[in-house]
C-alpha cells in the first residue's frame, strides 16, 4: 500500500525542483571582503550563509580574523577571531553544523611554520574554540568528511625533512580527538612532498577516499579497514605548481584536471572507480594551477581562475560537461584570481572570494551565475517550516515517525525530500541528532518522479527526545532541518 503521504509530497516536490533561468555564464561583483584574503578558507554553514576564516595578504602573515557572507544581503560582517593565525589550513563543516578549523601556518613572518593545532566554530555562539591537537604539524593538508562522521586529514607539509608529509589521521568531533591512521602506501619521505603540491584527495562514492601525489601515483584510503592501498597511476608523472583539482561527478567518475608541471596544465583525466584506472579525457581551454573546481547541480564543473608561471594569475573560467566530455569558456571573472575560494550557494550560485591578484591578495568578491539555478535540498515537513516535524516514515509502513511513535537505534527510516540530482550516484550525508545515518537507499521514491527518497539507518549513541534534529546535506549544501521522535 502507497502511504497516502506520498501524493500530498508529490505536489510539494513540484514546487520545491523548479528552477530558474538567468543569464548563462556570467560573473558579477558582490560585496567586499572586510580583508584582502589568499589562501584562505570559505565554508557554507548549515543556515546558508559562509564562513571565510584567516589567509594572508602577502604569503607571510597569517590572520586570525574571519567574516561571515549573507547572500541575502550581498555583505561580509567581521566576526570574532581564530584562536590562532593561519594560513594554508583546512575548515570542514562537521554532521552538527560545527566546522573543524586544523593546521595551517600560523607565526607571522617566518614563512611556513606549520601547527598541529585545531579549533571548532560553532555558528550557534559565534565563537572559535581549541579542539584537540593533530598528531603531526600540517599545512596545505587535504581535510576530507567521512560517511561515518570522522574528518580525514591527508598530505600536506609538515614540520620539515623529517616529517614531509606526517601521516594521515582521524578526527572524530564526538570525542574531540584525533588518531593515527594505517601507513600511507607510498614512500612520502622518499618523495619531495614538503611543499603545498604534496596531494589532492577526494570522497567517492563508495565512501574511499582517492589520493593524487605529486609524483608518487595514486592510492585509496578504506575507512572501513582503516588501510591504504595502492590504485593505478595518473597519467602524467608529475603534478606540481598548484597540483590538479579533483571533482567527483554525478557518474561517480573523478575529473582530475590541470597542474601538470612539465607545461601541460591543460590536460584532465578521469578516474573510474569501479575499474580504478585513470583514462585521458579532453584537454581545458587553458592551462590551470592553484584553481577552483566546482561541481555544479546540474552536474557541470567550473573551473575558475588560475596562476601559470610566466602568465601570473587569469581570470577566465570554463565548464566541464560530463555528458559531451568537452569544455567549454564561460563568461570570465571580474578580476585575475589564484588561491581564492569558490562556494556554492543555496541559491545555486557560486561565491568567488579573495585569492592573489595581480601579486596581492584581493578582498574582491564575485558570484557566478550559471544557466540554471538550482535551490539546495528541502526535506518535507508535515506542517512546513524549519524545525517542524519531518515527513518521515517507519521503513516500509505509512506511519510517521513523531514524538508518540519514536524511532529507535539501528531502525531503517524513510526520509522525503528534493534536490537530488537524478540518476546521480553521488550519495546524500543524513545527520540524525548530529551524527550520520548509514545510507541504505537514496534516488527517486518509486513510482513518484521528482520526488526524492533516502532510506537510512538510525544512529546509535544519539541523545533521544521527541524533536531530535534531521538534516540532509548534498554536494556540499545542507537542506532545512526537521524534526523526529528517538526513543
Amino acid at each position: 500500500m502507497i502511504p497516502r503521504i506520498l501524493p500530498l509530497l508529490l505536489g510539494m516536490a513540484g514546487h520545491a525542483s523548479m528552477a530558474m533561468a538567468q543569464s548563462s555564464g556570467t560573473f558579477t561583483a558582490t560585496g567586499s571582503m572586510a580583508t584582502p584574503r589568499a589562501f584562505h578558507t570559505a565554508t557554507l554553514l548549515t543556515n546558508g550563509t559562509v564562513l571565510i576564516a584567516g589567509g594572508t595578504a602577502d604569503f607571510t602573515v597569517p590572520f586570525a580574523t574571519s567574516e561571515l557572507y549573507d547572500p541575502d544581503q550581498g555583505t561580509f560582517t567581521a566576526i570574532g577571531n581564530m584562536t590562532s593565525p593561519r594560513m594554508g589550513h583546512t575548515a570542514t563543516l562537521l554532521p552538527d553544523g560545527r566546522v573543524l578549523i586544523a593546521g595551517g601556518s600560523i607565526i607571522a613572518g617566518q614563512g611556513f611554520v606549520t601547527s598541529n593545532g585545531a579549533e571548532i566554530y560553532d555558528p550557534a555562539t559565534g565563537v572559535f574554540s581549541a579542539t584537540g591537537n593533530m598528531i603531526g604539524n600540517h599545512v596545505c593538508q587535504q581535510a576530507i568528511l567521512l560517511d561515518d562522521g570522522k574528518v580525514l586529514i591527508t598530505g600536506g607539509s609538515g614540520a620539515g625533512a623529517a616529517d614531509r608529509v606526517p601521516n594521515a589521521e582521524l578526527y572524530d568531533p564526538a570525542t574531540g580527538t584525533f588518531t593515527a591512521t594505517g601507513p600511507y602506501v607510498t614512500d612520502t619521505h622518499f618523495y619531495g612532498f614538503n611543499t603545498c603540491q604534496g596531494s589532492q584527495s577526494a570522497l567517492l562514492a563508495d565512501g574511499r577516499v582517492l589520493i593524487v601525489w605529486e609524483e608518487g601515483g595514486a592510492e585509496l584510503y578504506d575507512p572501513s579497514s582503516n588501510a591504504f592501498t595502492r590504485t593505478a597511476n595518473p597519467i602524467p608523472s608529475d603534478f606540481s605548481d598548484g597540483l590538479p583539482t579533483a571533482t567527483l561527478l554525478m557518474s561517480g567518475s573523478l575529473l582530475v584536471a590541470g597542474g601538470d608541471e612539465y607545461g601541460n596544465y591543460a590536460s584532465a583525466e578521469l578516474y573510474n572507480l569501479p575499474m580504478e584506472t585513470f583514462a585521458a579525457t579532453v584537454s581545458m581551454t587553458t592551462g590551470r594551477a592553484l584553481d577552483t573546481a566546482t561541481l555544479l547541480p546540474e552536474g557541470k564543473v567550473l573551473m575558475a581562475g588560475s596562476y601559470l608561471p610566466g602568465n601570473g594569475s587569469l581570470a577566465s573560467a570554463e565548464l566541464y560537461d560530463p555528458a559531451l566530455g568537452v569544455f567549454t569558456l564561460t563568461g570570465e571573472m571580474t578580476t585575475t584570481r589564484s588561491l581564492h575560494t569558490a562556494t556554492l550557494l543555496n541559491n545555486g550560485r557560486v561565491l568567488v572570494a579573495g585569492g592573489s591578484t595581480y601579486g596581492r591578495a584581493t578582498p574582491l568578491a564575485e558570484l557566478y551565475n550559471p544557466s540554471v539555478l538550482s535551490p539546495a535540498p528541502v526535506l518535507f515537513s508535515l506542517s512546513g517550516g524549519e524545525q517542524a516535524q519531518g515527513a518521515i516514515l517507519h521503513a516500509g509502513t505509512a506511519r510517521v515517525v513523531t514524538a508518540s511513535d519514536p524511532a529507535v537505534p539501528g531502525e531503517v527510516l524513510e526520509i522525503y525530500g528534493t534536490g537530488l540530482k537524478d540518476g546521480s550516484v553521488i550519495p546524500p550525508q543524513i545527520a540524525i541528532g548530529g551524527s550520520l545515518a548509514d545510507i541504505v537507499y537514496f534516488g527517486n521514491a518509486p513510482g513518484f518522479a521528482g520526488l526524492n527518497q533516502v532510506n537510512v539507518r538510525v544512529p546509535t549513541g544519539i541523545a533521544a527526545g521527541p524533536a531530535v534534529p534531521v538534516r540532509l546535506e548534498y554536494i556540499g549544501r545542507s537542506s532545512n532541518v526537521v524534526t523526529i521522535g528517538v526513543q
